[in-house]
């Protein structure tokens, strides 16, 4: 079986079958400067690096309900912790 639809190209790689030089040369300029917004846009990559992370806890979450109701309980019983401090040392 072949398939007959073109296969997509990443932004950040260059085509391949261009003969014609200049078309060649702008291609990868267009390229090299893909690859560069990628690796220095921060704000992209850390938002989406969340979403992997996000996504990650939720499907454990879904795995695991108990432990993830722990965690929960945890994490609200040490930020409940911090404020009780916070609030005594400012009484003092």
């Amino acid at each position: 079986m072949s398939i007959d639809r073109p296969v997509p190209v990443p932004r950040t790689a260059v085509p391949l079958g261009i003969t014609d030089p200049v078309q060649s040369a702008r291609a990868e300029l267009k390229a090299a400067l893909a690859a560069i917004e990628v690796k220095a846009n921060a704000p992209r990559r850390a938002s989406e690096a969340v979403e992997r992370k996000v996504q990650e806890v939720r499907r454990k979450a879904q795995q695991n309900p108990g432990a993830a109701a722990a965690v929960v309980a945890g994490v609200a019983s040490l930020v409940g912790l911090a404020v009780w401090g916070i609030v005594r040392a400012y009484a003092r």
